[in-house]
C-alpha cells in the first residue's frame, strides 16, 4: 500500500473528514478570514502590539495551540475514524528517525553556512544580538515547543488532508497541489507577506508546501518531511530573526535591512535552484524511482485483505 492508500485502513465517512478538518485547521482558516477582510491598519496595529510583548513570552503563546491541535487530530484519528497514528505517518513498520534526521540536517546545514556566507560578504546590516539567558530560554521553549507547531501543520497537511482528499479524488496530483496552496493561504496573514509581498511569499511558502509534499509521495512518508520542516523553524527561530517576520525572537542575529529586492531573491530563489537540488540528493540517497506514477497516479482501494481497520 502506498502513503496514500493508508487511509482506507481506517473509517473515512465524510462527516469524520469535515468534521476533523474544521476542527484541526479552524486557526489557520481563521488566519486567513482575518486577512481578507482586515483592514490594512488593523493588521499592522495588530503586529505592532504583538511586538509589545517579550519575545519569549510571545513564541510561547503563539506554539501552545498548536500541541493542543496536534494531540486533538491524533485522538480524532485513532478513535473517530479508528486509524493507528503509524498510518498516518508512514507506510513503513516504524518511523524511520535515520531518516527525520537526515532532512533535519540537510536543511540545518544549508541555512547556517548561506547565513554565514552571506555574513561575512556583508555584516552591515546584521546585528549580532547574542544574550545568554534569553538566548538559553528561546533555546528550551523552541526545542519542546517547535515539534508541535511543525508536527501539527505536516500531520494535517501532508499527512491527514493529502490521505484522505487523494482517497476522494483518486488521484494524487489533486492533494499534492491542493495542499500545498492551502498551506501558502494558511500563513497569507504572517507580518512578512505584507512586508514582502503577497505573490513573492506565496511563491516561497506553496513552493515549500510542494517540496515537502513531493518528500512525503516519493518517500511513502512523512519523515522526512518531518526533519525539514523542523530544522528549517528552529534555525529561523534561533539564528536570525527580523522586525518584519512572524518569528520575533532573542536570536543570535538580528537582520536590520528593510524587505527589499534582496529579500525576494533569498526567498524564490530556494524554490527554483535549491530546492529541486535537496529533491535530486533525497533522491539519490533512497533510491527514488517511478516519480510519474508517485506524484500523478492514480488511488485505488487495496483488496480487503490487505488492511485492517485498527492496527
Amino acid at each position: 500500500m502506498n502513503y496514500i492508500q493508508q487511509a482506507y485502513k481506517g473509517q473515512r465517512e465524510l462527516w469524520m473528514f469535515f468534521l476533523t478538518t474544521f476542527l484541526i485547521a479552524g486557526i489557520f482558516i481563521g488566519n486567513f478570514i482575518y486577512f481578507l477582510i482586515a483592514d490594512p491598519a488593523d493588521l499592522e496595529m495588530a503586529y505592532e502590539m504583538m511586538k509589545q510583548i517579550p519575545a519569549n513570552l510571545s513564541l510561547i503563546m503563539n506554539l501552545l495551540p498548536f500541541a493542543f491541535l496536534l494531540g486533538l487530530l491524533f485522538v480524532l484519528v485513532k478513535y473517530v475514524h479508528q486509524r493507528s497514528l503509524l498510518s498516518l505517518t508512514t507506510t513503513r513498520p516504524k518511523v524511520d528517525f535515520k531518516r527525520i534526521l537526515f532532512s533535519f540536517l540537510m536543511i540545518t546545514i544549508y541555512t547556517i553556512v548561506t547565513f554565514f556566507i552571506g555574513y561575512s560578504i556583508d555584516s552591515s546590516e546584521i546585528v549580532f544580538q547574542f544574550n545568554p539567558v534569553k538566548f538559553a530560554i528561546l533555546f528550551l521553549i523552541s526545542i519542546l515547543l517547535f515539534p508541535f507547531q511543525i508536527g501539527l501543520e505536516e500531520y494535517l497537511f501532508r499527512g491527514y488532508l493529502m490521505q484522505h482528499i487523494g482517497v476522494l479524488v483518486k488521484n494524487k496530483w489533486f492533494p499534492l497541489i491542493f495542499t500545498s496552496v492551502l498551506f501558502g493561504l494558511a500563513h497569507s496573514a504572517n507580518p512578512e507577506v505584507g512586508a514582502v509581498g503577497f505573490w513573492q511569499m506565496m511563491i516561497f511558502y506553496v513552493g515549500t508546501g510542494l517540496l515537502l509534499g513531493i518528500m512525503t509521495l516519493m518517500d511513502e512518508g512523512l519523515e522526512l518531511a518531518l526533519g525539514f520542516h523542523l530544522g528549517n523553524n528552529l534555525i529561523a527561530s534561533l539564528l536570525v530573526t527580523a522586525d518584519w517576520t512572524a518569528l520575533q525572537t532573542d536570536a543570535l542575529f538580528k537582520d536590520m535591512s528593510e524587505p527589499g529586492l534582496g529579500s525576494i531573491s533569498e526567498i524564490i530563489l530556494p524554490v527554483l535552484l535549491v530546492y529541486p537540488l535537496m529533491l535530486l540528493i533525497l533522491s539519490k540517497k533512497y533510491g527514488w524511482t517511478n516519480w510519474k506514477d508517485k506524484l500523478f497516479g492514480k488511488v485505488t482501494e487495496p483488496p480487503k485483505e490487505n488492511y485492517k481497520i485498527i492496527e
